[in-house]
């Protein structure tokens, strides 16, 4: 695979809004072990490598157990999740997929009570921050380093 293209260089102005988020989202107070879960499960779908390799690398760096990481494409079937975590995978997915899902009332009940308003906003934000960098590095095909 070849890379097709800098965006960095092409769009400086989006690539800054971009990182704006990122930062924003990266300073909610949300715990980062679940964020870095949050951005491999949805990079996983989106079949991003560049962003599977680095959440999966930051998260090694961050404390994370080899075996969660390997288990986070089947989160349902294996029992190393907490509730709390559970429920941010099941809203991520809803949230990546959301053409197909349109974010359903049983997963926003099962979020729901785990997050406080404030904490489900932010971890929404992350979703979209994450999905918009999936998107940018699969359509120009950035490689993992």
């Amino acid at each position: 695979m070849q890379s097709r293209l800098d965006f960095y260089k092409a769009s400086p102005t989006g690539t800054r809004a971009m990182m704006a988020l990122e930062k924003a989202v990266s300073e909610c107070g949300l715990e980062k072990p679940l964020m870095e879960l949050v951005r491999l499960r949805a990079s996983q779908i989106n079949g991003c490598a560049f962003c599977v390799d680095m959440h999966t690398t930051d998260a090694r760096k961050g404390g994370e157990t080899e075996r969660r990481l390997a288990s986070i494409v089947v989160w349902r079937e294996a029992p190393f999740f907490s509730a709390r975590e559970r429920a941010a995978l099941e809203w991520t997915e809803a949230l990546t997929l959301v053409a197909q899902t349109h974010v359903p009332d049983a997963v926003w009940d099962a979020v729901r009570p785990h997050f406080t308003d404030q904490e489900l906003a932010d971890l929404t934000m992350l979703v979209v921050a994450i999905n918009g960098w999936n998107r940018i590095s699969v359509g120009f095909r950035k490689i993992p380093e």
